[in-house]
């Protein structure tokens, strides 16, 4: 049996950028056509000239952090959904709120791929222990395992005595869910003395997957990976037997820009996470995520082509109230782009005297003896408040994605 879920995994560099090169005008012209949104911001695009991630490049970015508005002024989805009432299988809502559709394809979500990685396979006995309830997450694990040929039990959240009672007289093979309700699961079936010796293997999500975590697992025969997913684009990345980085699903395009931006970052550099989906029914164009990752250099030592992402690093949205006032990180980035000196730039926020202070720490190459008042200038003329400049070497500012870093202390 193949190791891989298809050839797509192993295809050359050149052979993903000449599908690519197809793809991505086709899906960009789709967009235009059949979404008010996309009609309306890429009106000035030619999508046959968008055919690499360079030309992706140049397209404007959708936040996740702008839906609640965008749908609140045209509903349901803001303008971004081809497909309404009727043409979609299901409609969730997620904390905002914020809706996602579901189209009628199989395996919707691309949660297949992922579920094979970690070692799912036609006849396994998935138990879900994602919530059914309103959110996406239940749904998109399971339609990639029905995918697949496994049959889901859908146990959803709580009632962990009847759900250890479950996996004890129906043997599942497998589990998907959170890793922490895994270890609730297995710590109330030690507290009733029942053994779950068929549960080896296990796919988790929405939470961070710890070192810790995983090696527990382990020492109790389960093999666990995780995936990267969002409630609007299904998986994002995956783990693989290397466990070195998650490799991006194949119908997405991923890229890393640095917050506040839609400027893609210097390779290894952390950034906000934008994707870019072929799907038909929803097809976003630059979705920002919100959440931070970097890009790992070469390929998977497993075999899989595609690029790898770190996973998870935290959020990307880093606007904090200074001073009775917010200030976000589109003003760092526009701060920096009024100062082509200035290479990488930190926002620190402090509290000397319980009065807030901003620095702003720019590395820059060479200066003159004003440019860190022009810089100072600049942040006044942006964000209306006063800040310190702190003129600092390039690469010398920590690799976090961090554009605003909120260090007050408040006790």
């Amino acid at each position: 049996m193949s190791k891989n879920f298809d050839a797509l995994e192993t295809r050359s560099s050149e052979e993903r950028k000449s599908a690519l090169a197809t793809r991505l005008p086709q899906q960009i012209a789709h967009a235009k056509a059949n979404t008010a949104y996309f009609a309306g911001s890429l009106r000035q695009v030619d999508a046959a000239a968008i055919t690499s991630t360079a030309a992706l490049a140049g397209l404007p970015v959708v936040r996740k952090s702008d839906l609640i508005e965008l749908q609140k002024t045209q509903r349901p989805f803001g303008g971004l959904a081809t497909s309404h009432w009727g043409k979609l299988g299901r409609v969730f809502s997620s904390p905002g709120p914020i809706y996602e559709p579901e189209g009628r394809s199989a395996d919707y979500w691309r949660t297949a791929r992922a579920l094979y990685a970690a070692g799912f396979r036609a006849g396994d006995l998935v138990h879900n222990s994602f919530s059914y309830h309103m959110t996406p997450g239940a749904w998109i694990l399971e339609a990639g395992a029905q995918a697949l040929g496994c049959t889901v039990f859908p146990a959803g959240v709580g009632q962990t005595e009847q759900q250890v009672a479950a996996m004890a007289d129906l043997l599942p093979n497998g589990y998907v869910g959170t890793p922490s309700f895994l270890r609730i699961l297995l710590q109330k079936a030690d507290e009733l003395g029942v053994k779950l010796p068929s549960l080896t293997k296990a796919l988790v999500s929405g939470e961070a997957f710890l070192p810790p975590v995983r090696d527990e697992l382990l020492a109790r025969g389960i093999a666990g990976y995780q995936a990267y997913a969002t409630a609007e684009l299904g998986v994002i990345a995956y783990e693989t037997e290397a466990r070195e980085g998650l490799v991006i699903d194949e119908g997405v395009i991923v890229e890393i820009v640095r917050p506040g931006t839609g400027d893609p970052v210097a390779p290894g550099e952390v950034g906000e996470v934008v994707v870019t989906t072929f799907n038909a029914d929803y097809p976003l164009i630059r979705f920002g995520t919100g959440d931070l990752s970097a890009f790992l250099p070469g390929i998977s030592p497993c075999g899989r082509t595609n690029m790898r992402i770190k996973g998870w690093m935290g959020r990307a949205d880093q606007t904090t109230k200074i001073k009775g006032m917010f200030v976000h990180p589109e003003q760092v980035a526009a701060v920096v782009k009024r100062h082509p000196e200035i290479v990488r730039a930190r926002l620190v926020v402090t509290n000397p005297d319980s009065s807030d202070l901003m620095t702003l720490n720019c590395e820059v190459g060479a200066s003159d003896g004003n440019m860190d008042k022009a810089i100072a200038d600049t942040v006044r003329d942006v964000t209306k408040l006063r800040a310190e400049v702190k003129l600092v070497a390039v690469g010398s500012l920590p690799n976090d994605g961090k554009v605003i870093e909120d260090a007050r202390k408040y006790d």
